[in-house]
């Protein structure tokens, strides 16, 4: 079929995983016991009094927030094609006559006169983007409970199961909610012991308004959270239903909810969607209307399916109510045990890849919030251990190979209305949801975001053809479901050509570390489109300084008050010196005969302006040294810094000089800024080998500032790409792969001199098992392919190994 055709309605992991990503293959069926001495838990002594307490479960495309509330148990829902709106072309059909008088403006040094002709004639339409949802909250109310005692909630990161414990006199209670990705349900299991379980469910519709328990203003959430009274509930609201919305018994056992995407922005809700409930247990189970009864049970099972009519970014006539039906039944007509056996194989042969021990103690017996709030006084080794293994289950739970890719709240949100729309913002925090999959070895996770790009080399294509008349395909500062590809919000924010280009660095990634052709075949149509865009559009510096984009921004980031608008950042010749660069490689790799194509892209990528260093010593963000003079000298973007990380352009080893004006542009920017910028520069200053300086970052990263209570970033608000960028650099001070080189223990923090990493992973195929111990490295295993010869650097020492006849290699 073609790439039109292929869905994620064809959700087949297994036997579709090894012809998307065969390089993995080897790996994905080799599940270990590695982490049976970490510490793979978060827990705490109360319910989820905020919406940032609760516990997320997700298989990729089915998430829950689980509270743990005694009276009334609370499961927020989300199904993650749940956006608003439909199919739409949002290019704007001025924007390709405005194009050349903007760039004149540009080289006349105008720039709020090309930022206004920006707004008026480039700017997509609607000037947004189409908001991520969510499927609602089942509300489970428990009759003839009195109280709550010896309460304990927790989430196991090693079988991906919240749970929560209590006993209400002689009753004992449990609850455990999974997502289970070999079976696409919800489960939900409730028991009672010495007494016996009498509830309602129902369903509440995702309203506009937030729910008043939840923290989704930005405040800083409690970290040490009181107690919530044991018989709290919410009100069920059933008089807000929209008029859409259907809730009715389906069968002698189960509820069934039908309703409708919203509209935004004008562009018309196109969706259906369907959550079923099945109920399965000993006791009288009565569907009364919009609501299931059980009584006198002592066992129950609800078995949670939630389904979108959405079948890719142009067609919208899936049956969700089948497909829900079709799943709830499945899964009822096997026990219990099997369901939960086959969700924790299918977690635990991707999640067990990876163990990591940070220092030599017994395991925290603090619950995770206690720690959380003394994070930046209290040094725990073990907390940064748990985050690396919270944002690898995270970036498990939310992309799987035929799933959406992770979104700016990953799979999780409360309303239809989340903070930027919680769709993808490609100029800095998609990709960095990607910077821990392959070093974090769950280079699967990728997949979802292949195929986003796939779409968008589409979308893409008739965007750079109505707004640029160039060829190839390119994206902007922003996507969503839809794929929408326009500029959006305005010049300050979305006038920027190099998203869809930054997008390419996660794929070329996956083959670094994963080396395949047939892969490799598959992305070079992605790279040479995205190298033509730039072939075409690509225009003169008046001042004779190369080849720069015109027009263009350095994200976010105003050069003079109120105006972004320029010609040629540091960022854009960064990622397009990439771009070109991969591109030539895979050009070269597969013997495309298109040898004029190559020379073009050589002769362009030669005249790309190089990296500057600016009157105050700094990297220059720009091709003029406006930044002593930039209005917000803290900025939480440092897109100029793209060439030392997540780039090697800039490194230690290279470029001595361009890292010291790094070091100078941080040290202006600040260690701590929003969750992901922080994580960003804890990164960076990893990268640079300065590890103290990282450690220091870090500690603020963990601290309940930069992470709430369940551990998820704190922008504030909620965004999940701090998570994943934390992970990501926590994984780097241990190992770091660039320029042909491993690098052990490169920014080895004085606060870990003892620990342990196995199944971390390294570019060209190779994964490395490593211990240390008094700050020095103990011993090294590495795996590959027979024979491979890999460079390893440990301080000053390099020295090159030959991996054995079964393709390991050992250093002690």
């Amino acid at each position: 079929m073609g790439r039109m055709e292929t869905t994620r309605r064809s959700f087949i992991i297994t036997a579709g995983l090894a012809a998307a990503f065969p390089g993995l293959a080897k790996a994905a069926v080799q599940a270990t016991t590695r982490g049976a001495q970490e510490s793979l838990s978060l827990w705490y002594e109360q319910a989820a009094a905020q919406w940032v307490e609760a516990l997320p479960v997700g298989n990729g495309r089915l998430g829950a927030m689980c509270f743990g509330r005694i009276a009334q148990e609370r499961i927020q829902l989300n199904e993650d094609t749940l956006f608003a709106g439909g199919p739409y072309d949002p290019n704007n059909p001025l924007s390709l006559a405005a194009l050349p008088q903007v760039r004149a403006l540009i080289d006349q040094a105008r720039f709020s006169e090309a930022a206004q002709l920006i707004s008026s004639s480039m700017m997509g339409v609607p000037k947004t983007q189409m908001p991520y949802g969510a499927a609602g909250d089942l509300l489970l109310d428990f009759h003839g409970l009195s109280g709550g005692t010896a309460y304990r909630r927790w989430l196991d990161l090693d079988t991906a199961i919240s749970a929560t414990r209590f006993s209400d006199g002689k009753t004992q209670y449990k609850r455990e909610v999974f997502a289970s990705a070999a079976d696409q349900v919800i489960a939900i299991r409730l028991s009672a012991t010495n007494g016996l379980l009498n509830f309602d469910l129902s369903y509440r519709h995702p309203l506009k308004a937030n729910y008043g328990v939840t923290d989704y203003t930005g405040a800083k959430a409690t970290a040490a959270a009181a107690p919530m009274p044991w018989d709290y509930r919410e009100p069920l609201r059933a008089s807000e239903r929209p008029s859409s919305l259907s809730v009715r018994a389906d069968g002698a056992d189960a509820l069934l909810i039908e309703g409708r995407n919203i509209d935004a922005a004008g562009i018309p809700a196109a969706l259906r969607y369907a959550v079923r409930v099945q109920a399965l247990g000993d006791g009288s189970i009565t569907p009364r209307d919009d609501r299931i009864e059980v009584r006198g049970a002592s066992t129950v099972t609800l078995l949670v399916a939630a389904a979108t009519s959405y079948v890719n970014y142009a067609d919208v006539s899936g049956d969700p109510v089948g497909t829900v039906r079709a799943q709830t039944a499945a899964a009822a007509a096997k026990p219990y045990a099997r369901l939960r056996s086959a969700h924790v194989h299918a977690h635990q042969r991707l999640f067990r890849r990876l163990s990591l021990r940070l220092g030599s103690g017994a395991p925290d017996p603090r619950p995770t919030n206690q720690r959380i709030a003394v994070a930046e006084q209290q040094p725990d080794a073990g907390l940064a251990a748990l985050y690396v293994q919270y944002g690898r289950y995270l970036l498990l739970s939310s992309s799987r190979p035929g799933s959406q890719p992770a979104n700016l709240q990953g799979l999780w949100n409360e309303g239809v209305n989340p903070p930027w729309g919680g769709k993808y913002t490609i100029n800095i925090n998609t990709q960095m949801n990607y910077w821990p999959a392959e070093s974090a070895n769950l280079g699967e996770c990728v997949e979802p975001l292949l195929r986003m790009v796939e779409d968008l080399s589409v979308t893409g294509a008739v965007t750079a053809s109505k707004s640029y008349g160039a060829r190839g395909w390119m994206a902007h500062h922003n996507t969503d479901l839809w794929r929408a590809a326009a500029p959006i919000d305005g010049p300050l924010w979305g006038m920027w050509p190099c998203g869809g280009a930054w997008l390419c660095q996660a794929l070329w990634d996956h083959y670094d570390y994963s080396p395949d052709s047939a892969y490799l075949r598959r992305i070079y149509p992605l790279l040479k489109g995205a190298s033509l865009f730039f072939i075409d559009t690509l225009v003169e510096d008046p001042q004779g300084r190369g080849w720069v984009t015109s027009p263009s921004i350095s994200p976010e980031n105003e050069h003079h008050k109120g105006v972004a608008t320029c010609a040629g950042p540091a960022m854009d010749r960064q990622i397009i010196r990439d771009l070109f660069g991969w591109t030539l490689k895979a050009h070269a790799l597969l013997g495309d005969s298109d040898a004029a194509f190559a020379a073009e892209l050589e002769a362009k990528r030669a005249r790309l302006p190089p990296d500057r260093v600016g009157a105050q010593g700094q990297l220059q963000e720009w091709l003029e040294d406006w930044d002593a003079g930039a209005p917000e000298q803290k900025h939480r973007h440092v897109s100029h810094l793209y060439g030392v990380y997540p780039s090697e352009q800039i490194n230690v080893r290279d470029t001595p000089e361009l890292v010291a004006a790094a070091k100078v542009t941080l040290n202006t920017r600040g260690d701590k800024s929003t969750g992901w910028a922080t994580a960003w520069r804890l990164a960076l200053w990893t990268r640079m080998g300065e590890g103290e300086r990282a450690y220091a970052i870090l500690q603020g990263l963990l601290g309940p500032e930069r992470t709430y209570p369940n551990m998820f970033d704190a922008h504030p608000p909620f965004q999940i790409d701090g998570n994943f960028g934390g992970t990501a650099a926590i994984l780097e001070m241990l190992v770091q792969s660039w320029g042909g080189e491993i690098r052990l223990l490169a920014a080895l923090p004085q606060a870990w001199p003892e620990g342990s990493v196995r199944g971390v992973r390294a570019r060209g195929g190779v994964e490395l098992d490593l211990d240390w111990s008094q700050g020095k490295l103990k011993q090294l295993l590495l795996r590959g392919q027979p024979g491979q010869k890999v460079k390893v650097r440990h301080g000053e020492h390099l020295t090159e190994m030959t991996l054995d006849a079964k393709g390991r290699a050992r250093m002690q």
